[in-house]
């Protein structure tokens, strides 16, 4: 099958596309209590959350299983179906895509080893975007002290913030193998 993407079990090449007048029509039924138009206007909505997952794959130097990311997203569309209201005028995406986003971000805040605070998380996120900007600026490597003059904010809260998203290692990480035992973490600490 060409372009096959299966993911959670779904065969992507072969999700509908609903047009503007089967969405109405599908959210009238929905919100009379209609199970079956419910799983209709879901089905009909995947692609949308497939092609903001798409925007999280890989991101942040740790790579998100796409099943989950998917899983994730279909619960921001059941929400939006749940929650949609008609009387607001609005189409029914402009309502879904900021649901299915908010239950990504959620989820990858959420689905950390260790808690960061939002604000430490953001501040490390403005040294990282600087930090890029500058290399491409001066094609070198910033130091901490530019990124810090860059966007206004200590050198130490900078380094702070950074150590603070890096992804934890064990202690049982193997460091060295020669064919032999291996070195790790914990050996040389």
């Amino acid at each position: 099958m060409y372009n096959k993407v299966e993911i959670c079990g779904v065969n992507t090449s072969r999700l509908p596309v609903l047009s503007s007048s089967e969405k109405k029509e599908l959210l009238k039924r929905t919100k009379q209590g209609d199970t079956d138009a419910r799983e209709k206007l879901i089905d009909g909505n995947l692609r949308l959350v497939l092609s903001i997952i798409q925007r999280f794959a890989g991101r942040g130097g740790r790579r998100e299983n796409l099943d989950d990311l998917f899983q994730v997203g279909c619960i921001g569309l059941i929400k939006a179906v749940d929650g949609f209201d008609m009387d607001k005028m609005v189409e029914f995406s402009t309502y879904a895509v900021p649901m299915i986003l908010g239950e990504v971000r959620r989820y990858l805040r959420d689905n950390n080893a260790i808690r960061v605070s939002r604000s430490l998380r953001d501040t490390a996120y403005k040294a990282l975007c600087a930090r890029e900007q500058l290399t491409r600026l001066h094609a070198k490597e910033p130091t901490i002290m530019e990124i810090a003059q860059e966007i206004g904010i200590s050198g130490e809260d900078i380094t702070y913030a950074l150590d603070a998203i890096q992804t934890p290692v064990s202690l049982y990480e193997p460091v060295f193998t020669d064919g032999g035992d291996p070195l790790y973490v914990m050996d040389q600490i």
